[in-house]
């Protein structure tokens, strides 16, 4: 396999990678599905946005936002029967039960240990030791710009986690099991150890006493954007949209079997990040998942990351550490 070069790397010399939008699929059917399944991305993204924005106080808090995840989910899960990308990537009870299980861990365990050393008490922390009023200026500033920033900002850091994820070791041994996962469906954002899915939820947009509206609605944005990272669904993806945003297909070659492939894509919402540092890379893969597709149990995930820190972490004090010398019998 010769692979395709992109900028200074080959991409597809170990496993298929489709390079570049002329040679993606596009959605087969009549009008209706093909209009439907063009601009449902567009018409979600500036509802969620609309409603956000002129929504009363009564209904515009986070058990809402919650709410309407949770509603928009189920939407998206329906259209992965109606309108798959691949079909061996066709939700099996197996695979339905291990996602909810991560889920379910995100949404207890993960969030109780958030509310003691997350993001949120660490930035509480700092901002307590000085004084930030200097920042006041963002609040002043029309709420959608607020929301664009906040989003930003989040994504900015989490594409910097995510890249350190696979460029530092000890961070790659946190995020290898989630490339383990060999399809995408609307739940596998959630699967991975633990640890890591505590790191990747750290973000600096706390830094800022933003208003709740326009965190509520920089959420709206991570909602009809990034969700689509993890999902089983072909679209029609409008240019604007693929050029700013993060695609099913940009995820997908971020968990391609190419190792150069994995090695791009690394931002949530905004792809346009990986534009600015040369990551991106415009395609789609169908092999997901590493050693060749394996599929990682829940109990191998669950202990991946302090078994893999152990083993390093003993090979590393073995290298600096004085090995004793065997004496010679008289």
């Amino acid at each position: 396999m010769d692979g395709v070069l992109v900028g200074k790397r080959i991409i597809g010399a170990q496993a298929p990678v489709t390079i570049g939008w002329e040679n993606i699929p596009r959605v087969e059917g009549g009008p209706v599905k093909r209009f439907i399944f063009t601009y449902f991305q567009p018409v979600m993204f500036f509802a969620a946005i609309l409603f956000w924005y002129y929504a009363p106080n009564s209904i515009a808090v986070a058990s809402t936002a919650i709410g309407i995840g949770i509603a928009f989910r189920v939407l998206l899960l329906a259209l992965e029967w109606v309108n798959p990308r691949h079909k061996s990537w066709t939700l099996t009870w197996k695979e339905l039960i291990t996602d909810l299980f991560y889920v379910g861990l995100g949404y207890t365990v993960l969030r109780m240990v958030d509310a003691y050393i997350g993001d949120g008490v660490i930035i509480d922390a700092i901002l307590s030791s000085y004084d930030w009023s200097k920042l006041d200026w963002f609040t002043s500033m029309p709420l959608l710009l607020q929301a664009i920033l906040i989003s930003f900002m989040f994504d900015f850091g989490q594409y910097w986690m995510h890249r350190g994820m696979h460029n530092w070791y000890p961070l790659w041994a946190t995020h290898a099991p989630h490339h383990y996962i060999t399809q995408l469906n609307i739940n596998k954002g959630a699967v991975g150890n633990p640890i890591e899915l505590f790191l990747i939820g750290l973000g600096i947009g706390g830094f800022f006493d933003f208003l709740p509206r326009a965190v509520l609605l920089a959420g709206a944005f991570g909602m009809t954007v990034s969700i689509y990272q993890h999902i089983n669904v072909r679209f029609n993806t409008p240019a604007w949209w693929r050029f700013l945003f993060n695609t099913t297909e940009h995820h997908s070659v971020h968990h391609s079997q190419d190792y150069e492939a994995t090695r791009s894509n690394y931002s949530g919402t905004w792809i346009i990040i990986d534009r600015m540092f040369g990551t991106c890379i415009d395609g789609e893969a169908e092999l997901l998942g590493m050693e060749g597709g394996r599929r990682m149990p829940v109990h191998e995930t669950m202990l991946y990351t302090p078994r893999e820190w152990y083993r390093a972490g003993r090979k590393w004090l073995r290298k600096r550490l004085p090995q004793p010398t065997a004496v010679p019998a008289e």
